[in-house]
């Protein structure tokens, strides 16, 4: 499968703080994607895990309505770069398969657009069941499974690792992930004592035939 994703997020740190960070580039995330997942997002609690959170954009957002805010990702530039940026409590320079908070210590995880650029994600999401206390919420945002080229969709149930250069404005990004399967996420969903409350497919517009993005907030059964 070649490098571990966290090891390639590490290397294309700047040209994702660019192209997250530079107003009005990243018309997906300012227009669809963060809009109709912030509907999902529960009210301020005692605390808010940020799993996978880059350069740490999400904590910007979340934190002035409220919520109190750890951040966790493994590649050290974007968590240096989330810390320093602000609306974090602290920022965790650790892998989301090994979450380095006590049982139940959390009443709230996001995991925004980061589970399908981990290695593990189903080891992620069992994580996340233990941090967070029984009846707390995992609020998730994946590219919707189906958002891939004709030719990856000849086998849907493969885990095909991709790379998909994007050149816009004079920025460019790679962005690396693992396709899965749906029923993958719903499965460890399952497995880590979640059910599900909402699941949304955020259409882009009238005109759209296929979703981009997949959004889910699930509850912590026991």
């Amino acid at each position: 499968m070649g490098d571990r994703l966290g090891d390639v997020w590490e290397r294309r740190a700047a040209e994702w703080t660019a192209w997250a960070r530079t107003a009005g580039h990243d018309v997906h995330f300012t227009h669809l994607n963060w809009p109709a997942f912030e509907e999902l997002v529960p009210a301020p609690g005692r605390l808010t895990l940020d799993l996978g959170c880059g350069e740490g954009r999400v904590g910007r957002l979340l934190q002035p309505v409220g919520h109190r805010l750890v951040g966790l990702d493994t590649a050290p530039t974007l968590a240096a770069l989330a810390r320093d940026g602000g609306g974090y409590e602290r920022v965790l320079d650790a892998a989301a398969t090994a979450i380095p908070l006590d049982d139940g210590t959390v009443d709230l995880v996001v995991a925004f657009m980061s589970l399908h650029d981990m290695d593990d994600p189903a080891r992620a999401i069992a994580e996340c069941g233990r941090v967070l206390e029984a009846g707390g919420r995992l609020c998730l945002a994946i590219v919707h499974p189906l958002n891939r080229p004709a030719e990856a969709l000849e086998d849907y149930f493969a885990h095909q690792r991709v790379a998909v250069p994007v050149e816009r404005d004079g920025l460019t990004m790679t962005f690396e992930a693992i396709d899965r399967p749906l029923g993958y996420y719903t499965g460890a969903l399952e497995d880590a004592g979640f059910v599900v409350e909402a699941l949304r497919e955020p259409r882009p517009d009238a005109a759209a035939a296929q979703p981009l993005f997949l959004h889910m907030r699930c509850r912590r059964e026991w």
